[in-house]
């Protein structure tokens, strides 16, 4: 899910990343792109004009919904749909959806279920080609995969099997803060196959091995403020740390990049 560049309007959409040691995280506002790694210690200016475009149709919006969505396109656009937050809903490997084709393309392909480290030991599913990078949005730590399925639905499946054993969300003020859990990744991966059903053993991976992840972050917040544009559409402050899709300033203000996707901002680094 991407907005069109349009060389007039600045728009916000989430970092791009390259796992390297630390992660490397790319901003791309219109015909721009910013290595943000390399400006930690600058000073950075936000301020929002006040204008909001969808992610999915590209028309002006008062407000945005899941991340970067009209209120239409929140109920039409496939990229919005309840699968994308419970793929056990997900029906590509039937035909169906709100845009089957779209569908096909991106849900009835090969998915991951994954056990990742942040605050807690969590069960995710992403596609197969958005490997490590949906770990990097959710600021893990350590992530390895469990199970390949040849769709969505079936990745759902067994994420469901194993929330009873597992959290599926992250704490995202703990990642922030850098809680993480002592639990060892490797113990809980080494084990997984007792969770699973035997009609889900058949897609269980036994010889995975875990992905490190580190972050460009010099300053951990104690106390966090979070930065909401539509109540302080203007922000200054020193960059001195990027985790997930946050920035992190020295005054523990943390700006979620990805939750205002398709605003329209004035960017400048000192």
């Amino acid at each position: 899910m991407t907005v069109k560049e349009n060389k007039d309007r600045s728009l916000l959409n989430k970092m791009k990343t390259t796992l390297k040691t630390p992660v490397s995280y790319d901003l791309t506002l219109g015909n721009e792109t910013h290595t943000m790694t390399q400006y930690l210690h600058h000073t950075i200016h936000i301020s929002f004009t006040g204008r909001i475009y969808c992610n999915s149709c590209e028309k002006q919006t008062k407000k945005s919904f899941m991340q970067g969505f009209c209120y239409r396109c929140m109920l039409k656009a496939p990229e919005a749909s309840e699968c994308i937050i419970r793929p056990e809903l997900c029906q590509a490997h039937k035909g169906i959806g709100r845009d089957p084709e779209w569908e096909d393309r991106y849900h009835n392909q090969p998915h991951y279920v994954y056990l990742a480290k942040s605050s807690a030991i969590k069960v995710g599913v992403t596609r197969d080609t958005q490997v490590p990078y949906r770990w990097i949005d959710q600021g893990a730590t350590e992530a390895i995969p469990i199970a390949k399925t040849p769709n969505r639905y079936l990745a759902g499946c067994i994420e469901v099997a194993l929330k009873t054993v597992y959290t599926d969300r992250t704490h995202w003020q703990k990642m922030l803060k850098n809680v993480i859990t002592d639990d060892s990744l490797q113990t809980h991966y080494q084990a997984i196959e007792n969770h699973l059903s035997n009609t889900h053993k058949s897609y269980y991976l036994p010889s995975e091995t875990h992905t490190s992840i580190t972050y460009p972050v010099e300053h951990y917040p104690t106390k966090i403020k979070s930065l909401n544009l539509d109540k302080t559409p203007t922000y200054t402050g020193t960059l001195v740390g990027i985790k997930g899709q946050y920035l992190i300033f020295k005054d523990d203000t943390v700006f979620n990049v990805r939750k205002f996707t398709g605003y329209e901002i004035e960017f400048n680094i000192e």
